[in-house]
């Protein structure tokens, strides 16, 4: 159900932090144009924790309008609240959505219990594929192969993982245990240069950050690697590899993001909702220089 290349779509803002919708239906015409698989919105990058439902839901119409059958269209339903939490799966399910994705409880991080405990409420509240989304550097606990296979197991719509671990060990190991209960399951990786080795070891793909700046690098690796064109594939790889050095610049990889994306010819800011500390004008020299290297 879920394969190839996922965008999770920054949220760009205007100056006052309202929702510059002018520049995300820019931003969502390039990334449909590139032929990525699908977006997210209100991921990790997408600012989740930045904005409210009512916020969400309204955006989250505009963004299928835009979309327009053009990719899949994801949410992210993530909050510290469980309430919260379906009350955004709700808002996804009225806007039309392709599918949610969900971080497992956090803060004080979960048990192998709890866990269950949270994707029985939330697989139990829709009709919608789930994603479950694992990112224990920002959760505090790890989806582990074991309660992923559990999971796929007990319930049918739970169809994926996004597995945003750096190091492709885990996210192999995950693809052994849950193919012994679903076959169909989809494990996608959440770093961009993972992509070669998610599919070699039984992966779908990855959902990565970069896909809001070289979307067309992303749909060709693609391409190459369903070809069957591996070679041509690491071609496309090497680009992202030296790109990717654009998270290591400024306070958070958000606003280097968002200022790339500026740079690749959307009319947009790099704001981010406070607080946040603003790029330099050297920072954004920085993305710019990284960019056209990957141009050359």
């Amino acid at each position: 159900m879920f394969s190839g290349v996922y965008c999770p779509s920054v949220t760009l803002i205007d100056d006052s932090g309202a929702i510059d919708y002018p520049a995300m239906a820019a931003h969502i015409d390039r990334l449909a144009e590139s032929e990525l698989n699908g977006v997210l919105f209100f991921g990790s990058i997408g600012e989740f924790f930045s904005f409210a439902t009512e916020e969400k839901a309204e955006f989250l119409k505009f963004a299928v309008r835009q979309a327009a059958g053009r990719f899949q269209v994801l949410a992210g339903v993530s909050a510290v609240r469980l309430g919260e939490v379906l009350e955004n799966i709700a808002a996804a399910e009225a806007a039309g959505v392709d599918g949610v994705v969900a971080l497992p409880p956090f803060y004080f991080g979960h048990s192998y219990g709890r866990a269950l405990d949270f994707y029985d409420a939330v697989a139990g509240a829709t009709q919608l594929p789930v994603m479950l989304y694992n990112f224990p550097e920002r959760t505090g606990a790890d989806l582990s192969p074991e309660l992923v296979a559990e999971l796929a197991g007990r319930h049918a719509n739970i169809v994926a993982l996004k597995d945003t671990v750096d190091t492709q060990s885990h996210t192999r190991r995950v693809i052994r245990e849950v193919r012994k209960v679903r076959a169909d399951f989809a494990v996608l990786s959440g770093f961009d240069e993972y992509y070669i080795g998610n599919r070699v070891c039984g992966g779908a793909g990855v959902l990565s950050g970069l896909t809001n700046l070289i979307p067309e690098v992303f749909a060709a690796m693609h391409a190459a690697y369903e070809a069957g064109d591996v070679s041509g594939a690491a071609v496309e790889l090497g680009k992202i590899t030296r790109l990717a050095a654009v998270y290591e610049i400024g306070d958070i990889f958000i606003a280097a993001i968002k200022e790339g994306v500026r740079l690749c010819g959307v009319e947009c800011s790099p704001l981010m909702r406070a607080p946040q500390v603003p790029l330099s004008v050297e920072d954004s020299e920085k993305i710019a220089a990284l960019l056209r290297e990957v141009h050359a």
